[in-house]
């Protein structure tokens, strides 16, 4: 397992790095996995590879300070701000099941369910809801999200190049509610969603890093 220290960067930066990372991979062949946990300053709208930018108000953005960037992979966009984000980056045969994309987002996100049973904070799978028109991520639930007591805490998506996936996703500290629905003109169900301080509030950023950098270095995939 390759790990990658902790930083803060810009949306264009993280996104670049995680590039660069899964480029490196390709290009050297790598057996062993990539972990990488990050955070966003200033606070990014990240968009899906193929997400029209249509519904964001550029001026509005601006008067917040809010960077927008696009990701290498798909789905929704997604507001990085209060949040942990992590990439895992691992060579598709490295999977029991990498070939098929919806078991591999369950191969890859058991790490992060075993880590999260460490913070007595237990995740499920969610349940994909029929199509919507939502642009927020979080608003939207897929078979790759992970969930508490059914609200989604950790959204996630992938991108396969050469060989190698590179899946990353957001796990959600806490969040505005008001930004949100102000930033992407819908109204933020908060029985479908949930956040780490609305679990447990004395749990720290440094504690759920903890817990995953703990987990993913004693992981192993044969």
């Amino acid at each position: 397992m390759k790990f990658i220290e902790f930083e803060v960067n810009t949306g264009e930066k993280n996104m670049q790095i995680d590039s660069d990372l899964l480029d490196f991979a390709i290009k050297n062949k790598l057996s062993e996995p990539i972990f990488r946990l990050y955070a966003w300053s200033p606070a990014c709208v990240s968009l899906g590879r193929n997400q029209s930018d249509g519904f964001l108000d550029l001026e509005f953005l601006k008067s917040k300070n809010i960077d927008v960037v696009r990701r290498l992979t798909g789905g929704r966009a997604l507001l990085h701000d209060k949040e942990l984000t992590y990439s895992y980056i691992c060579p598709i045969a490295s999977l029991e099941n990498g070939e098929s994309v919806v078991n591999s987002y369950k191969e890859i996100s058991k790490f992060l369910i075993d880590a999260f049973e460490k913070l007595s904070i237990p995740l499920e799978f969610g349940q994909k809801r029929p199509h919507t028109k939502f642009d927020y991520c979080m608003s939207v639930s897929t078979g790759a999200d992970l969930s508490f007591e059914g609200k989604k805490l950790i959204g996630s998506a992938q991108f396969r190049k050469e060989g190698y996936i590179l899946q990353h996703g957001s796990i959600l500290f806490d969040f505005d509610k008001n930004l949100v629905e102000e930033l992407f003109k819908e109204k933020v169900d908060e029985g479908s969603l949930t956040c780490i301080n609305s679990i447990n509030h004395k749990l720290s950023i440094q504690d759920v890093k903890n817990a995953l950098v703990s987990n993913f270095a004693c992981a192993t995939i044969d």
